[in-house]
């Protein structure tokens, strides 16, 4: 389909669309983070992912979860999260659900004409960020609050998104969200967990005091198992509490309820909404709901 006969979608408020809405919201609020495959694939693997990935995101969008699609995560070249939703998802998921990613990573014309097409497809919210370093490819511009005012001047119809890393020294981190010059609608973290709580409930503190107007999601990584080699190995694309992670699965605590600790942790301190990272696109919808059932039973107390 090209852009030409992509349905055109009425203009909203500047700085609305449905996720920040829902954000602002008290309701908490579910989105899985999805990776795209990985460029260079054969045809054939790549079909196979896109199907797998096509699957979890009609699955979870009938949950009521929100979708983002990274680009090019942890340093690795991704297919295009954009062109995924004209050319597997069309007619079929509410382009509103999905909130891509969009780094620095490219050149300028393309990121300009990157946001022209996502609100074209239906497109509510881009999530825009510096991007971790991948091999051969430059920033166009050094940071991501220079791309979003780059789109602040092009339009005012999508919600932006920004970036905030709670294992930095907090009060530098709320700086950054709270300066006009950060140009964003909302917010998402780097990932936190209940062994390391303190970070997000610091930040809620801190942003608290400093009058932050911007809503956010925490992010919560699903460790799909608790093998010390793996943990070290993750701890160098995000902090991870490899003792506490791996001692918890030691004893007994399965995946599902170990990402559900977190999502009641966040929950009991006030950050109802969260981002879920790591699930497995061929069992995404599943695994959702065993972290969700996990949920429901801690909230509960009867366990």
């Amino acid at each position: 389909m090209s852009d030409t006969t992509l349905p055109q979608h009425t203009s909203r408020e500047p700085g609305s669309g449905r996720f920040v809405e829902r954000l602002r919201g008290e309701t908490p609020t579910m989105t899985v983070e999805l990776r795209p495959p990985r460029s260079g694939l054969t045809r054939g693997g790549a079909m196979d992912m896109w199907i797998d990935l096509s699957h979890a995101i009609r699955g979870l969008a009938a949950r009521d979860a929100f979708l983002m699609l990274t680009d090019s995560a942890v340093g690795e070249e991704e297919e295009e999260n954009l062109q995924h939703l004209t050319a597997n998802l069309a007619n079929e998921v509410d382009p509103w659900r999905v909130v891509p990613f969009l780094t620095c990573l490219h050149p300028l014309d393309y990121c300009l004409r990157y946001v022209d097409r996502a609100r074209a497809r239906g497109v509510e919210s881009v999530t825009v960020t510096g991007g971790d370093k991948v091999r051969g490819a430059e920033r166009c511009v050094p940071h991501g609050y220079l791309l979003r005012r780059k789109f602040r001047e092009r339009t005012r119809s999508l919600s932006l998104g920004g970036w905030v890393n709670l294992h930095r020294p907090i009060a530098e981190q709320i700086d950054f969200a709270t300066d006009p010059g950060f140009e964003a609608d909302y917010y998402l973290t780097q990932v936190v967990s209940h062994h390391d709580l303190g970070r997000a409930e610091h930040w809620l503190e801190g942003a608290e005091r400093a009058g932050l107007e911007i809503p956010g999601s925490f992010g919560v990584f699903y460790y799909r198992n608790g093998r010390r080699t793996v943990l070290e190995r993750l701890s160098r694309f995000f902090p991870v509490p490899v003792d506490a992670v791996a001692s918890a699965f030691e004893a007994g605590v399965t995946p599902e309820r170990h990402c559900a600790e977190t999502i009641v942790a966040l929950r009991r301190l006030g950050a109802a909404h969260v981002y879920l990272c790591n699930l497995a696109p061929h069992r995404a919808a599943t695994q959702f709901d065993r972290i969700m059932t996990e949920v429901a039973t801690l909230e509960a107390g009867t366990s």
